[in-house]
C-alpha cells in the first residue's frame, strides 16, 4: 500500500475562465490594432470557447484552434516548438507523421493551474509574435 498522499484536485478550466481568456486576448489585440480569432480548449482538447473578430481573416479561426491543440498536446508554447520541426530539427517529421491538427506557429500556450495542465489558448490573425503576446496577456489576466 502506498503511503504517498494523493495529489489535491485542481479546479478545471471553466467557461468563465475561457471567456476571461478570450476577452483579455482580444483586448490586447485591439490595443495593437490587430483583428484575431481566439480558441480555448479544456484539458481533454474539447472546445470550451471560440471567438473570431468580424474583420479577422477567415483562416485565423483554424490557426487559433490548431495552435491551442498543439500547445495542449505537447504541453508547451508553440513559440518554443518552431525550431524543433524545421528540416534540421529533431522533430522535423512530427507535423506530417501524425494525423492530428498540429500547427507549429507562435500563438498557442498551455494553461496550467497549480502546476497541472488544464487547457490551452490559441490566437491567430496577427504576426506569430503578436499572437503569442496576446495569448500571454490573456494568461496574465487569468492569473490575477
Amino acid at each position: 500500500m502506498s503511503t504517498t498522499p494523493a495529489a489535491a484536485p485542481v479546479a478545471p478550466l471553466t467557461t468563465r475562465d475561457a471567456e476571461l481568456l478570450i476577452d483579455s486576448a482580444r483586448r490586447a489585440a485591439e490595443a495593437a490594432g490587430v483583428t484575431v480569432s481566439v480558441t480555448v480548449l479544456d484539458a481533454g482538447g474539447h472546445l470550451l470557447a471560440f471567438r473570431r473578430d468580424d474583420r479577422a481573416v477567415l483562416i485565423s479561426g483554424e490557426t487559433s484552434t490548431r495552435k491551442a491543440y498543439t500547445a495542449l498536446q505537447l504541453d508547451a508554447p508553440t513559440a518554443d516548438l518552431v525550431d524543433l520541426v524545421k528540416p534540421d530539427g529533431p522533430f522535423h517529421s512530427l507535423p506530417t507523421a501524425l494525423d492530428k491538427p498540429l500547427l507549429f506557429i507562435a500563438g498557442g500556450i498551455p494553461v496550467h493551474r497549480d502546476g497541472r495542465l488544464i487547457g490551452a489558448i490559441g490566437v491567430g490573425g496577427g504576426a506569430p509574435e503578436q499572437d503569442h503576446g496576446f495569448a500571454t496577456a490573456a494568461l496574465a489576466a487569468l492569473a490575477r
